[in-house]
């Protein structure tokens, strides 16, 4: 091995690769092509004489070297953006939200992934109905906005589709001669509004049992053992049970996700690309 130094793009490809599990979620979130990626850690490897990713046709892993190189690679990028940032202008500011359905556990990990991207840009993020969140995005006091498809609306660009389910705790009974108990989010919420519906139109008799100020909220009422709420799998702690071929309910859609943006300048683009390609990667599990 030479004393050459390391090409930092490839170096980010290579991060990015192994965040996402996948070079195409990584070339999604660097703007570019899954075979420019493949190339630049391919090249990474060949300078460092070592394989840093395990390929199979099905999922992407980290070796034992990449493992190790992947804390160094990570502080070699922060440090190259401490460097720039000594010469770039006030920070600019991007103002995001993303409803309460659409967040989930992972957000501390998607905001990490946009820093990562750009340290210098002051992220805003606000939780909210997809309802509220559309019209603060129309009233321009948010710059993008992740949703859910909204009634009356055509616009925005799909990032995904997500599956739902009638979830329950494990071992939660129902009676079959009460109503079913239903968590909910507060209104507005659109995702309430559905799975009310579907219920009334198959004949399910149905009760709030229980109304929440957050998804947070309506997961932990149903792992509590109050009933069943219509959320997506990634929503709730692991062991929770989805009781509705079992109860005979009907079956959900999957909902679409849907990103809003003004955005057009390339730091926040970029950071919206790197957003969303960790959005889709964890959607998709």
């Amino acid at each position: 091995m030479t004393n050459r130094p390391l090409d930092l793009d490839a170096v980010e490809a290579f991060i990015r690769t192994a965040e996402l599990g996948s070079f195409t979620r990584a070339a999604e979130a660097m703007k570019t092509t899954q075979a420019a990626v493949s190339l630049k850690v391919k090249r990474l490897e060949d300078r460092l004489g070592c394989r840093l990713l395990e390929r199979t046709p099905r999922y992407v892993e980290l070796s034992t070297h990449g493992a190790a190189f992947l804390v160094h690679a990570r502080e070699l990028l922060a440090a190259h953006e401490r460097a720039l940032s000594l010469f770039s202008a006030a920070r600019q500011r991007l103002a995001i939200g993303i409803s309460d359905h659409v967040a989930g556990p992972e957000l501390p990990a998607l905001i990490a992934r946009m820093n990562a991207q750009d340290p210098q840009l002051l992220i805003e993020i606000r939780i909210g109905s997809s309802r509220d969140l559309l019209q603060s995005f129309d009233r321009r006091e948010l710059d993008t906005v992740i949703v859910r498809q909204h009634v009356g609306r055509t616009d925005g660009k799909m990032l995904a589709e997500e599956k739902f389910g009638w979830f329950a705790a494990p071992g939660w009974r129902h009676r079959a001669d009460e109503p079913l108990p239903l968590a909910t989010l507060a209104e507005p919420c659109g995702v309430r509004v559905m799975a009310g519906q579907l219920l009334d139109d198959a004949g399910v008799p149905w009760t709030e049992i229980f109304v929440g100020g957050g998804v947070a909220a309506v997961a932990a009422a149903v792992m509590a053992g109050l009933g069943v709420a219509a959320l997506a799998p990634r929503m709730l702690p692991f062991g929770a049970t989805d009781v509705g071929p079992k109860l005979g309910l009907p079956d959900l859609p999957r909902l679409p996700v849907l990103f809003h943006s003004r955005v057009k300048d390339g730091r926040s683009l970029d950071a919206l690309a790197a957003l969303s390609a960790a959005f889709r990667s964890a959607v998709r599990g």
